[in-house]
C-alpha cells in the first residue's frame, strides 16, 4: 500500500515501533497541507486528527480512501454529521500508539470488510469498541490519573507513593503519574474535558491540580 502518514516525528517513531509499515510505501508529514497529498494514496494514518478535526474537510473530498484517525476527543459521529465524512476512530493519543493492540471505533458496521484488510495488511491486532468520546482505555486511564491528581492534592501521598502503589497493588505496568507523563498532561486534561462536556457526568469533573498543571504546561 501507499500510505500518508500525517503525525510528528516523535509519534511517526512510535507508529514504526507496531511494525509492518517497512513493507509498504511510506510518505510522512507534521501536518495535512491540501487535498494534494491524498493523490495517489491506498491509506491515510492521521496521528493528529483530534488536534487537527478540519483534516475531516480534506478526507471528505476522496471517500474511497479510508482513514485511520485519532479520534478520541471527539466522536466519528459528530465528525460525519460536521463534514460528511467517515472514517475509522483509532486510539493514538501519545503513549498508546505504539501498543501491541489498537483500540477502533467504526461508525457503521458496513466498514468491518474494509478495516479487516487494511489491519492484515499493517499486520496489527486491534479491538473494536463503541464510538464514543474518550474511547474505553484514554478514559479509565486518565479517570485514574485524575484520581491520583485529586490524592495528591489534599496531601493523601506522595506522588511516587501513588505510582508504587498502583503498580504493587493493581500490577499495572506504570503508575498514574508516569502514565500522565507518557501521554502529556495536556492530553490527559483535553480528553477529561471532552468526556464530561459529552456526559455532563460529575465523575468526569477535573482535580484542580491536574486542571493547574495542564494550563500551564
Amino acid at each position: 500500500m501507499t500510505i500518508l502518514i500525517i503525525g510528528d516525528e516523535q509519534n511517526f517513531i512510535a507508529l514504526q515501533r507496531k511494525g509492518s509499515l517497512a513493507t509498504h510505501t511510506v510518505e510522512q508529514a507534521d501536518d495535512l497541507k491540501g487535498p494534494e497529498v491524498m493523490q495517489g494514496k491506498d491509506l491515510v494514518i492521521d496521528l493528529e486528527f483530534d488536534e487537527h478535526p478540519d483534516n475531516a474537510a480534506v478526507y471528505a473530498q476522496f471517500p474511497t480512501i479510508p482513514v485511520l484517525a485519532g479520534v478520541v476527543k471527539t466522536s466519528l459521529q459528530a465528525v460525519n454529521s460536521k463534514y460528511g465524512c467517515t472514517l475509522i476512530g483509532c486510539n493514538f493519543l501519545p503513549g498508546f500508539i505504539e501498543m501491541p493492540v489498537t483500540e477502533i471505533s467504526l461508525l457503521e458496521d458496513a466498514q468491518q470488510p474494509v478495516l479487516t484488510a487494511i489491519m492484515q495488511q499493517l499486520g496489527w491486532a486491534y479491538e473494536l469498541v463503541q464510538d464514543a468520546v474518550g474511547m474505553v482505555t484514554p478514559r479509565v486511564v486518565c479517570m485514574i490519573i485524575n484520581e491520583a491528581y485529586m490524592a495528591a492534592e489534599t496531601n493523601t501521598a506522595s506522588r511516587e507513593d501513588i505510582d508504587v502503589a498502583m503498580k504493587l497493588g493493581t500490577n499495572y505496568p506504570m503508575g498514574p503519574f508516569e502514565w500522565s507523563k507518557k501521554i502529556g498532561i495536556r492530553q490527559v486534561y483535553e480528553v477529561l474535558a471532552a468526556v464530561h462536556t459529552a456526559t455532563g457526568n460529575p465523575r468526569y469533573m477535573i482535580s484542580e491540580l491536574l486542571k493547574k498543571e495542564a494550563t500551564n504546561n
